[in-house]
């Protein structure tokens, strides 16, 4: 199996900016609804969700495969989130959690027929 290390990264960085552009998509609502921020945070909303489909397109593939790799970098991106934004000590359930989320996307993104070709 020969795995190029720069389109490993390359992937794992383009999960990483789609997944905050996701969670900045439903973070800023968030502020509106639950804590009375301004209404203008809407705009930012929008964009952030549109700017998160944009990136699905730069994706290798539309499959499951590619949904279900992102979706363990997403996990881990939201309890990054939880931890720096948030300012939530994260328990070593969380810890684990996003380690074997993180295990289970790269799983999926380095097996012989997967996502790095």
């Amino acid at each position: 199996m020969d795995i190029q290390i720069t389109k490993v990264i390359t992937t794992f960085c383009l999960f990483f900016i789609t997944a905050i552009a996701e969670i900045l998509g439903c973070y800023f609502p968030y502020l509106i609804l639950n804590q009375g921020k301004s209404h203008w945070l809407w705009f930012p909303a929008a964009l952030s969700l549109a700017v998160f489909v944009w990136l699905l397109s730069l994706h290798p593939a539309a499959s499951g495969r590619i949904y279900a790799a992102y979706g363990g970098i997403y996990i881990f991106s939201a309890l990054m989130w939880l931890r720096y934004v948030d300012q939530v000590i994260l328990t070593r359930w969380d810890l684990l959690g996003g380690l074997v989320v993180i295990l289970g996307a790269m799983i999926i993104i380095l097996q012989p027929q997967g996502l790095i070709r």
